[in-house]
């Protein structure tokens, strides 16, 4: 278990081969090159925040915390709504028109394609840069260099980064799904008192889900793995550590966290999907 304070975390610009600077406070990762990599992370975006219609090889949760996100033909997403992007289905554009501050959780998929850490996007795109140019959203390739001349920014970066063609993965989703919460009622959890859970969605092709709990005073919860846990509202306890809004934590395969509430606490829970050899390296991919 693995556990990160998001109010201690700085903002630091993010996502730079899109437009409009956008920034964000990366709260957990994982692996970086193993099958199940992934990152937690709150995005700060502003009116000037434009992203193309676009689609990705690895899987993607969103969850607007403040403001309102446009997703175009796909919906419009406000406080309070969660959104379920599945790899290989496009979405888009997005805009915004006010400050949003959104948690969001990308991470590998059935694919097997992985998913780059922060760190290695940002390597790549400077790499890409001596060749090119990002222009909101899309990498402008110079005039002679081998390649595409407009491609998406993150097609050009992924292949840049693992030498070969970005193939996009087949998908039985035509598009997001987007969750509202509020037209939702507590269900309470069997078993558990003073536990109850709003359902979002569970996508079984990609073995994933999204709920919210909900944690009255005093009750507890053991929070299974492999999944993503964010405390929205509320405070208490998570094993020896405070746990408090904006508290993020990370339970492996075969791990528990016990969640004790000491005032009433929402969470968010995304779960991860079962990959098998989670700690696998692409390279052994290539190779087959």
């Amino acid at each position: 278990m693995r556990l990160v304070q998001g109010d201690e975390v700085a903002e630091v610009p993010a996502v730079q081969h899109r437009a409009g600077g956008l920034t964000a406070r990366i709260l957990l990762e994982g692996s970086p090159g193993s099958l199940g990599n992934f990152q937690l992370s709150l995005a700060v975006t502003g009116e000037e925040f434009v992203s193309p219609r676009h689609r990705h090889n690895f899987e993607q949760y969103r969850c607007v915390l403040e403001g309102e996100s446009d997703f175009g033909r796909d919906g419009i997403m406000a406080a309070g709504a969660a959104g379920y992007f599945p790899e290989g289905v496009y979405y888009g554009p997005q805009s915004n028109q006010n400050n949003t501050l959104t948690a969001v959780l990308q991470f590998g998929g059935r694919s097997r394609s992985g998913y780059l850490s922060a760190a290695e996007v940002t390597a790549g795109m400077r790499e890409l840069a001596r060749v090119g140019d990002f222009q909101k959203g899309v990498f402008r390739r110079h005039e002679g260099v081998p390649g595409r001349r407009n491609q998406d920014a993150f097609e050009a970066i992924w292949e840049h980064v693992n030498k070969r063609p970005l193939v996009y993965p087949a998908s039985s989703y035509s598009a997001p799904s987007l969750m509202h919460p509020d037209r939702q009622d507590w269900e309470p959890v069997d078993g558990a008192s003073g536990l109850s859970q709003k359902r979002l969605g569970e996508f079984a092709v990609n073995d994933t889900a999204a709920r919210l709990l909900k944690l009255e005073r005093n009750a507890e919860f053991h929070a299974e793995g492999p999944g993503i846990y964010l405390i929205l509202s509320g405070t208490g306890t998570v094993g020896s550590e405070a746990g408090r809004r904006l508290t993020s934590i990370h339970v492996g395969h075969d791990e528990i966290a016990v969640v004790i509430a000491e005032t009433t606490m929402t969470v968010l829970h995304f779960k991860l999907p079962h990959l098998g050899v989670e700690a696998a390296h692409l390279e052994q991919c290539k190779e087959h």
